[in-house]
């Protein structure tokens, strides 16, 4: 037990101190996240107030400074807090057998880089699709994953509002994936972590992009507004599911484009009940409202 507690204690202080180290630059420059996601924030901000598809909607959006703090807790302060349970469960792994390549269905460690970037990139993206479908399809799931679609103005921000248990249905299935690739993350995994929050913050930015005939590749933010859509269609329980890429909508079938006005009505059933404030919204899903 002890083993377990320190390497719990390890973990947290080690991710309290390099969060420290990324916000005063004392880390290198390619693993800061931190001032990376906030790089990467102000200028697709930028890029909304610069060239707004909704141009009745405000700079500072409805819900702006929420999401705002969503991004840094979502990204840093549950990451920290996370850390040492993850850990934990690592080193019980080990000790039950559980090797990292246990379930290796594909080595890529001697591809060459840009290859071992790019096989990396699209199977933990289609982790993340199936993940995010498993949330839309299951009651128990959709009640977390309410939070990311309670925004009702869509902007870059909202791309990291989402309920703190995804975070614990995420991290174990893109472990998985790795764990598919040999337990290996390419040296250069950096880059496909800070493509993956550009693609992100412009999916949800108030800017009109569907990149052509990329859109059968790429997600956009055409395509991912009819994702947050109040109405849906017939008998469906969402569209639209790409995370960094669209193709998986396509070739599954889950694409739903039907116009580009980009004047929907945003949310789901019954939103109005929905809490509004950040804390009331992160112990939503722990049972059955009174209001439902």
């Amino acid at each position: 037990m002890e083993k377990y507690l320190n390497a719990f204690g390890d973990a947290f202080m080690g991710s309290v101190q390099w969060t420290w180290k990324s916000i005063i630059f004392d880390v290198p420059w390619y693993t800061n996240y931190f001032w990376g996601l906030t790089a990467i924030s102000l200028v697709v901000w930028l890029l909304e107030i610069g060239f707004p598809w909704r141009k009745n909607q405000s700079i500072f959006r409805k819900d702006f400074w929420l999401d705002a703090f969503y991004m840094y807790f979502n990204f840093f302060l549950f990451a920290i807090a996370i850390s040492g349970f993850y850990k934990v469960l690592g080193l019980a792994f080990k000790d039950l057998g559980i090797a990292s390549d246990s379930l290796t269905l594909l080595s890529i460690s001697g591809y060459p880089m840009w290859l071992q970037l790019l096989i990396f990139f699209i199977i933990l993206d289609f982790v993340q699709w199936f993940t995010h479908i498993l949330l839309h399809k299951y009651p128990v799931l959709w009640n977390f994953h309410k939070v990311h679609h309670s925004v009702k103005e869509m902007g870059f921000a909202a791309h990291l509002r989402y309920h703190w248990m995804e975070n614990i249905l995420y991290k174990p299935l893109k472990t998985l994936g790795v764990m598919v690739l040999g337990g290996f993350e390419p040296e250069q995994a950096f880059i496909v972590h800070f493509v993956a929050i550009g693609i992100g913050h412009l999916n949800h930015a108030n800017i009109k992009l569907s990149y052509g005939p990329l859109k059968y590749i790429f997600n956009n933010p055409v395509m991912h507004l009819y994702h947050h859509a109040y109405t849906l269609p017939k008998g469906s329980f969402g569209v639209n599911f790409g995370i960094s890429l669209s193709l998986w909508d396509y070739i599954f079938k889950t694409n739903y484009i039907p116009e580009d006005s980009g004047t929907i009505e945003l949310g789901f059933p019954g939103d109005e009940n929905f809490p509004q404030d950040f804390v009331h919204q992160n112990i939503y899903g722990f049972g059955k409202p009174k209001n439902e």
